[in-house]
């Protein structure tokens, strides 16, 4: 069903560029203004690319980069990837994937799916910096079913930064693990989307091809968080209620043995106290809470920061949640349903500026 292919990395001369730590960056939509600036200041950080002033000076800057030596392109490979990194949860994990180039296709063909509704701004801005530039600059997350095709190797890694190490792979069969595969988008609706857009305007195999990083939903450090809602306004939840005199003790025992049950259920706090609340069966604990709307939402990853921000009076109530299993997701996925905006919280992010791919 997927098309996976080896493609031409584009990738950082260190040399030429410094040290690989002073290049790399977070994903584009999760660096404040502030991060911004810190990485602008460095000469050839990717976040002269990703996140301009216009996408015009970031195609002059990526052409003089390759002009210069700075960028050097090699020959086509597929890449594996390992991220170690402790979660929110405090536990250290180590995730692996295989960097490749995807063909992408419509949604209505069911080789890739998504899981959450997309906005148009992000897209569109997106969207001209891929016409101005011609490169794929970050990579989207994938998950797909079954075993991984390849382990790491064991040798030393042909680049490694903040976690992250990547091997190159010479062996092109190894795409053909992918043949059979129907793909989840995790991280990267906007820009899955923005692919699809400018192949529709292009029309060559070139522009069909996309940067993605394929994670097995059966690695071990494949591990899905939570993402707690805050209200700014005192939005209550029907359903039945039980008293929670600890409100994260009360998460942790809805927590134990399953992420989700055959009820949702969600911690709701107030300054007044704290309570259990369930809904009725069929719907995730993310989709109980979407009842509320999304008027004076806000999120985090943070219970704690949670309870600060209601306790301080910065929100009225928040919902505390159970991560969504990723069989869910899954299952909602195949049968055409999208799913509230952040029910996923995947992490680590993939970090920019390793790879990149020309088209």
């Amino acid at each position: 069903m997927a098309v996976v292919k080896p493609f031409r990395a584009l990738r950082y001369d260190e040399a030429k560029a410094g040290a690989l730590e002073l290049l790399v960056a977070p994903p584009y939509d999760v660096i404040s203004s502030e991060q911004r600036s810190t990485y602008l200041a460095q000469p050839h950080n990717v976040v002269h690319l990703t996140l301009p002033d216009s996408e015009e000076e970031a195609a002059r800057t990526l052409e003089r980069w390759r002009a210069d030596g700075v960028l050097v392109e090699k020959p086509p490979a597929v890449w594996f990837l390992v991220q170690d990194y402790v979660g929110p949860d405090g536990v250290a994990r180590r995730r692996s994937g295989i960097v490749a180039s995807l063909k992408v296709e419509p949604y209505r063909t069911r080789t890739v799916l998504p899981h959450e509704r997309t906005h148009a701004g992000p897209k569109e801005g997106r969207l001209r910096l891929l016409r101005a530039t011609g490169v794929q600059l970050e990579p989207i997350f994938l998950l797909y079913d079954g075993r991984a095709p390849v382990a790491a190797p064991e040798r030393e890694p042909d680049l490694a930064v903040e976690g992250a190490s990547l091997w190159r792979l010479d062996d092109s069969t190894i795409v053909r693990a992918f043949d059979d595969k129907q793909l989840l988008i995790a991280d990267g609706h906007h820009r899955y989307e923005t692919a699809l857009a400018y192949h529709e305007e292009e029309g060559t195999s070139a522009s069909a091809q996309l940067l993605v990083v394929l994670v097995s939903t059966e690695d071990p450090g494949l591990e899905i968080f939570a993402t707690h809602r805050v209200f700014a306004d005192a939005q209550r939840l029907e359903g039945e209620r039980e008293p929670a005199a600890d409100p994260k003790a009360a998460l942790e025992r809805l927590s134990v043995g399953t992420t989700q049950a055959p009820r949702p259920a969600v911690v709701e706090v107030t300054r007044e106290g704290a309570a259990i609340v369930r809904g009725e069966p069929g719907l995730l604990d993310v989709q109980l809470v979407d009842t509320l709307g999304h008027e004076g939402i806000a999120y985090t990853p943070n219970a704690g920061e949670a309870l600060r921000r209601v306790q301080e009076a910065e929100a009225a109530v928040a919902y505390l949640m159970r991560p969504t299993r990723i069989e869910d997701v899954f299952a909602f996925a195949r049968r055409g349903e999208v799913l509230p905006q952040k029910t996923t919280y995947f992490f680590p992010k993939l970090v920019s500026g390793l790879l990149f791919q020309p088209l």
